[in-house]
Protein backbone atom coordinates (compact mmCIF):
# COMPACT_ATOMS: atom_id res chain seq x y z
CA UNK A 1 0.00 0.00 0.00
CA UNK A 2 1.34 3.36 -1.17
CA UNK A 3 1.04 5.92 1.81
CA UNK A 4 0.77 9.47 -0.02
CA UNK A 5 2.18 12.40 2.02
CA UNK A 6 -0.55 14.48 3.78
CA UNK A 7 0.30 17.82 2.73
CA UNK A 8 -1.52 20.55 4.26
CA UNK A 9 -5.04 21.27 2.48
CA UNK A 10 -5.15 23.83 0.19
CA UNK A 11 -6.85 27.17 1.94
CA UNK A 12 -5.26 26.02 5.21
CA UNK A 13 -2.58 28.07 7.30
CA UNK A 14 -0.46 25.28 7.61
CA UNK A 15 2.79 25.48 6.98
CA UNK A 16 4.71 22.53 5.17
CA UNK A 17 7.40 21.18 7.25
CA UNK A 18 9.78 21.15 3.97
CA UNK A 19 9.72 24.81 4.14
CA UNK A 20 10.15 25.40 7.20
CA UNK A 21 12.96 23.33 7.31
CA UNK A 22 14.59 24.66 4.91
CA UNK A 23 14.28 27.97 6.04
CA UNK A 24 15.56 26.81 9.37
CA UNK A 25 18.39 24.61 8.02
CA UNK A 26 19.62 27.92 6.29
CA UNK A 27 19.47 30.09 9.61
CA UNK A 28 21.54 27.12 11.30
CA UNK A 29 24.33 26.92 9.03
CA UNK A 30 24.75 30.68 8.91
CA UNK A 31 25.04 30.46 12.62
CA UNK A 32 27.70 28.21 12.25
CA UNK A 33 25.74 24.78 13.59
CA UNK A 34 27.15 21.63 11.94
CA UNK A 35 24.63 19.01 10.10
CA UNK A 36 22.38 22.32 9.97
CA UNK A 37 19.46 20.41 7.99
CA UNK A 38 19.84 17.41 10.45
CA UNK A 39 19.26 19.78 13.35
CA UNK A 40 16.48 21.54 11.40
CA UNK A 41 14.35 18.30 10.88
CA UNK A 42 15.50 16.93 14.46
CA UNK A 43 13.48 19.81 15.54
CA UNK A 44 10.45 20.48 13.02
CA UNK A 45 10.06 16.24 14.09
CA UNK A 46 10.02 17.30 17.81
CA UNK A 47 7.52 20.05 17.36
CA UNK A 48 5.21 18.05 15.56
CA UNK A 49 5.68 14.79 17.29
CA UNK A 50 6.41 12.70 14.67
CA UNK A 51 9.60 10.43 14.61
CA UNK A 52 12.14 12.60 12.06
CA UNK A 53 11.63 9.72 9.69
CA UNK A 54 8.10 10.67 8.65
CA UNK A 55 8.70 14.51 8.49
CA UNK A 56 7.41 14.36 4.78
CA UNK A 57 3.97 12.56 6.16
CA UNK A 58 3.28 15.03 8.81
CA UNK A 59 0.42 17.44 8.53
CA UNK A 60 2.08 21.20 8.38
CA UNK A 61 2.98 23.34 11.52
CA UNK A 62 -0.10 25.41 12.90
CA UNK A 63 0.71 28.99 13.75
CA UNK A 64 1.48 28.05 17.47
CA UNK A 65 3.36 25.09 16.51
CA UNK A 66 5.36 27.00 13.78
CA UNK A 67 5.89 29.93 16.60
CA UNK A 68 7.49 27.14 18.94
CA UNK A 69 9.37 25.62 15.88
CA UNK A 70 10.64 29.32 15.16
CA UNK A 71 12.00 29.97 18.74
CA UNK A 72 13.33 27.08 19.25
CA UNK A 73 15.31 27.50 15.36
CA UNK A 74 16.82 31.06 17.16
CA UNK A 75 17.78 29.49 20.55
CA UNK A 76 19.99 27.08 18.24
CA UNK A 77 21.15 29.46 16.51
CA UNK A 78 22.43 31.34 19.42
CA UNK A 79 24.33 27.76 20.14
CA UNK A 80 22.08 26.47 22.46
CA UNK A 81 22.55 22.82 22.48
CA UNK A 82 20.05 20.80 20.39
CA UNK A 83 19.74 18.18 23.27
CA UNK A 84 18.72 21.01 25.68
CA UNK A 85 16.03 22.26 23.20
CA UNK A 86 14.47 18.90 23.35
CA UNK A 87 15.28 18.29 26.81
CA UNK A 88 16.90 14.59 25.87
CA UNK A 89 19.83 12.92 23.85
CA UNK A 90 20.13 9.15 22.56
CA UNK A 91 23.31 7.08 23.76
CA UNK A 92 23.45 3.24 22.90
CA UNK A 93 20.30 2.09 23.67
CA UNK A 94 18.72 4.47 25.75
CA UNK A 95 17.06 7.98 25.67
CA UNK A 96 18.14 10.13 28.41
CA UNK A 97 16.48 13.34 29.84
CA UNK A 98 19.72 16.51 29.80
CA UNK A 99 19.70 20.22 30.09
CA UNK A 100 21.07 22.69 32.36
CA UNK A 101 23.93 21.36 34.94
CA UNK A 102 24.41 17.87 33.44
CA UNK A 103 27.02 17.17 30.52
CA UNK A 104 25.81 16.08 27.63
CA UNK A 105 27.18 12.59 26.82
CA UNK A 106 28.56 12.19 23.28
CA UNK A 107 28.64 9.33 20.92
CA UNK A 108 32.57 8.44 21.48
CA UNK A 109 31.67 7.69 24.92
CA UNK A 110 29.61 4.96 23.62
CA UNK A 111 32.90 3.04 22.95
CA UNK A 112 34.12 2.88 26.36
CA UNK A 113 30.46 1.90 27.07
CA UNK A 114 30.37 -0.89 24.72
CA UNK A 115 33.79 -2.11 26.05
CA UNK A 116 32.85 -2.32 29.49
CA UNK A 117 29.86 -3.75 28.45
CA UNK A 118 32.41 -6.58 26.58
CA UNK A 119 34.32 -6.97 29.55
CA UNK A 120 31.86 -7.38 32.03
CA UNK A 121 30.14 -10.49 29.79
CA UNK A 122 33.48 -12.17 29.19
CA UNK A 123 33.97 -11.77 33.29
CA UNK A 124 30.23 -12.98 34.17
CA UNK A 125 30.99 -16.12 31.93
CA UNK A 126 33.58 -17.52 33.87
CA UNK A 127 32.47 -16.18 37.17
CA UNK A 128 29.07 -18.52 37.17
CA UNK A 129 26.34 -17.51 40.09
CA UNK A 130 28.63 -14.76 41.69
CA UNK A 131 27.38 -11.63 41.52
CA UNK A 132 29.27 -8.93 38.73
CA UNK A 133 29.96 -5.54 40.32
CA UNK A 134 30.68 -2.60 37.87
CA UNK A 135 31.65 1.25 38.98
CA UNK A 136 31.27 3.92 36.57
CA UNK A 137 32.89 7.00 38.25
CA UNK A 138 32.18 10.30 36.81
CA UNK A 139 28.30 9.40 36.46
CA UNK A 140 27.03 12.64 35.18
CA UNK A 141 23.33 11.68 33.49
CA UNK A 142 24.09 8.43 33.97
CA UNK A 143 24.35 7.03 30.08
CA UNK A 144 27.51 4.71 31.33
CA UNK A 145 25.81 3.24 34.23
CA UNK A 146 22.63 2.57 32.88
CA UNK A 147 23.70 1.25 29.63
CA UNK A 148 25.51 -1.04 31.47
CA UNK A 149 23.06 -1.89 33.78
CA UNK A 150 20.13 -2.33 30.95
CA UNK A 151 22.68 -4.30 28.79
CA UNK A 152 24.21 -6.41 31.60
CA UNK A 153 21.15 -6.78 33.67
CA UNK A 154 23.08 -9.40 35.86
CA UNK A 155 25.40 -6.57 37.09
CA UNK A 156 25.49 -4.24 40.39
CA UNK A 157 26.15 -1.26 38.90
CA UNK A 158 27.28 2.02 41.29
CA UNK A 159 27.51 5.11 39.58
CA UNK A 160 29.70 7.74 41.01
CA UNK A 161 28.95 11.91 40.80
CA UNK A 162 29.61 14.87 42.82
CA UNK A 163 27.98 17.61 41.17
CA UNK A 164 24.19 18.40 42.83
CA UNK A 165 23.24 19.56 39.86
CA UNK A 166 24.44 16.81 37.86
CA UNK A 167 22.86 14.46 40.18
CA UNK A 168 19.37 15.55 39.54
CA UNK A 169 19.65 14.46 36.41
CA UNK A 170 21.45 10.87 37.41
CA UNK A 171 18.60 10.10 39.96
CA UNK A 172 16.21 11.12 37.04
CA UNK A 173 17.07 9.05 34.13
CA UNK A 174 17.99 6.22 36.93
CA UNK A 175 14.55 6.44 38.34
CA UNK A 176 13.02 6.17 34.70
CA UNK A 177 14.90 3.20 33.56
CA UNK A 178 13.79 1.51 36.17
CA UNK A 179 10.51 2.03 36.19
CA UNK A 180 11.09 0.98 32.17
CA UNK A 181 12.10 -2.51 33.78
CA UNK A 182 15.99 -2.14 33.85
CA UNK A 183 18.32 -3.72 37.26
CA UNK A 184 18.03 -0.63 39.18
CA UNK A 185 21.68 1.28 39.76
CA UNK A 186 22.99 2.70 42.91
CA UNK A 187 23.84 6.09 43.16
CA UNK A 188 26.68 7.38 45.29
CA UNK A 189 27.51 10.88 45.89
CA UNK A 190 31.01 11.30 46.13
CA UNK A 191 34.00 12.75 44.55
CA UNK A 192 36.07 10.65 42.49
CA UNK A 193 39.63 12.04 43.37
CA UNK A 194 38.71 11.11 47.71
CA UNK A 195 41.59 8.52 48.94
CA UNK A 196 38.58 6.47 50.50
CA UNK A 197 35.99 6.67 47.58
CA UNK A 198 33.90 3.70 47.51
CA UNK A 199 36.03 1.98 50.98
CA UNK A 200 33.71 -0.72 51.45
CA UNK A 201 34.33 -1.76 47.60
CA UNK A 202 38.22 -2.42 47.93
CA UNK A 203 39.07 -5.09 46.12
CA UNK A 204 35.98 -5.59 44.60
CA UNK A 205 35.28 -4.24 41.59
CA UNK A 206 35.05 -6.08 38.62
CA UNK A 207 34.77 -3.29 35.78
CA UNK A 208 35.44 0.21 36.60
CA UNK A 209 34.77 2.97 33.98
CA UNK A 210 35.38 6.77 33.84
CA UNK A 211 34.53 9.03 31.43
CA UNK A 212 36.58 12.57 33.61
CA UNK A 213 36.75 15.79 33.39
CA UNK A 214 39.60 15.71 30.92
CA UNK A 215 40.14 18.95 28.56
CA UNK A 216 42.99 21.20 29.49
CA UNK A 217 42.66 24.38 30.98
CA UNK A 218 43.55 26.53 28.17
CA UNK A 219 41.98 24.79 25.62
CA UNK A 220 39.22 26.17 22.99
CA UNK A 221 35.77 24.81 23.07
CA UNK A 222 32.70 25.23 20.85
CA UNK A 223 30.15 27.41 21.96
CA UNK A 224 27.84 24.88 23.21
CA UNK A 225 30.33 23.51 25.91
CA UNK A 226 31.72 26.92 26.69
CA UNK A 227 28.15 28.21 27.11
CA UNK A 228 26.28 25.16 28.63
CA UNK A 229 28.29 22.21 29.78
CA UNK A 230 29.27 22.37 33.15
CA UNK A 231 33.18 23.57 33.19
CA UNK A 232 33.60 21.13 36.06
CA UNK A 233 32.67 18.35 33.46
CA UNK A 234 34.60 19.19 30.82
CA UNK A 235 37.98 20.71 32.21
CA UNK A 236 40.42 18.66 34.00
CA UNK A 237 43.07 21.61 35.06
CA UNK A 238 46.14 22.79 33.59
CA UNK A 239 47.28 19.58 31.69
CA UNK A 240 43.28 17.96 31.99
CA UNK A 241 44.79 15.23 34.03
CA UNK A 242 43.76 16.68 37.41
CA UNK A 243 41.39 14.09 37.84
CA UNK A 244 42.54 11.32 35.49
CA UNK A 245 45.61 10.77 38.50
CA UNK A 246 43.66 9.74 41.16
CA UNK A 247 41.30 8.03 39.33
CA UNK A 248 44.03 5.60 38.27
CA UNK A 249 45.72 5.43 41.82
CA UNK A 250 42.23 4.59 43.25
CA UNK A 251 41.25 1.81 40.39
CA UNK A 252 44.53 0.03 41.57
CA UNK A 253 42.85 -0.29 45.04
CA UNK A 254 38.84 -0.43 44.33
CA UNK A 255 39.66 -3.51 41.58
CA UNK A 256 39.66 -7.24 42.00
CA UNK A 257 42.78 -8.97 40.51
CA UNK A 258 42.21 -9.42 36.62
CA UNK A 259 39.47 -6.28 36.98
CA UNK A 260 38.94 -4.29 33.84
CA UNK A 261 39.81 -0.59 33.94
CA UNK A 262 38.46 2.13 31.28
CA UNK A 263 39.14 5.38 31.19
CA UNK A 264 38.04 8.37 28.44
CA UNK A 265 40.42 11.24 27.73
CA UNK A 266 41.34 13.99 25.61
CA UNK A 267 42.99 13.49 21.97
CA UNK A 268 45.66 15.06 23.59
CA UNK A 269 46.43 12.27 26.29
CA UNK A 270 47.19 9.36 23.72
CA UNK A 271 50.71 8.97 25.42
CA UNK A 272 50.33 10.62 29.06
CA UNK A 273 46.95 7.79 30.15
CA UNK A 274 48.61 5.08 29.45
CA UNK A 275 51.67 5.99 30.98
CA UNK A 276 50.00 6.91 34.35
CA UNK A 277 48.46 3.20 33.93
CA UNK A 278 52.06 1.60 33.43
CA UNK A 279 53.50 3.96 36.35
CA UNK A 280 51.33 2.45 38.33
CA UNK A 281 52.40 -0.45 38.64
CA UNK A 282 49.30 -2.57 39.63
CA UNK A 283 48.30 -2.65 35.80
CA UNK A 284 48.81 -4.83 32.52
CA UNK A 285 47.35 -5.50 29.49
CA UNK A 286 47.75 -1.19 29.10
CA UNK A 287 45.72 -0.73 25.17
CA UNK A 288 45.06 2.98 24.15
CA UNK A 289 41.83 2.99 21.83
CA UNK A 290 40.85 5.41 19.09
CA UNK A 291 37.47 6.37 18.18
CA UNK A 292 35.42 6.23 14.91
CA UNK A 293 37.24 9.71 13.55
CA UNK A 294 40.52 7.76 14.97
CA UNK A 295 41.73 10.31 17.58
CA UNK A 296 43.12 8.64 20.59
CA UNK A 297 40.03 8.06 22.89
CA UNK A 298 40.39 5.95 25.64
CA UNK A 299 42.83 3.46 27.42
CA UNK A 300 41.88 0.36 29.26
CA UNK A 301 44.04 -2.06 31.89
CA UNK A 302 43.94 -5.23 33.62
CA UNK A 303 44.66 -5.08 37.18
CA UNK A 304 47.46 -7.47 38.47
CA UNK A 305 47.23 -10.18 40.12
CA UNK A 306 50.59 -11.18 40.98
CA UNK A 307 51.88 -7.12 42.14
CA UNK A 308 54.65 -7.63 39.70
CA UNK A 309 56.10 -4.19 37.57
CA UNK A 310 55.43 -5.21 33.37
CA UNK A 311 57.59 -6.97 31.67
CA UNK A 312 60.21 -5.42 29.56
CA UNK A 313 58.84 -4.27 26.50
CA UNK A 314 56.81 -2.04 24.58
CA UNK A 315 54.64 -0.64 27.87
CA UNK A 316 50.89 -0.23 25.81
CA UNK A 317 49.64 -1.36 22.60
CA UNK A 318 47.14 0.44 20.60
CA UNK A 319 43.72 -0.82 20.07
CA UNK A 320 42.05 -1.34 16.97
CA UNK A 321 38.61 0.04 18.56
Amino acid sequence: MTIEPQHPPEGTNRKRPSAAVAQAARRLDEAGVEAARTEAELLAAYVLGVPRGRLALADGFDADQLATFDALVARRAHREPLQHLVGSTAFRRLELAVGPGVFVPRPETELLAGWGIEQGRALARGRGPEELLVVDLCSGSGAIALSVAQELPSARVVAVERSPDALRWLRRNAADRAAAGDRPIEVVEADVTAPDLLADLAGRVDVLLCNPPYVPADTVVAPEVAGYDPAEAVFGGVDGLTVIRPVVTRAGALLRPGGALGIEHDDTHAADVPALLVADGRFTAVTAHRDLTGRPRFATASRRSDGRRPDPGPPWQTGSS
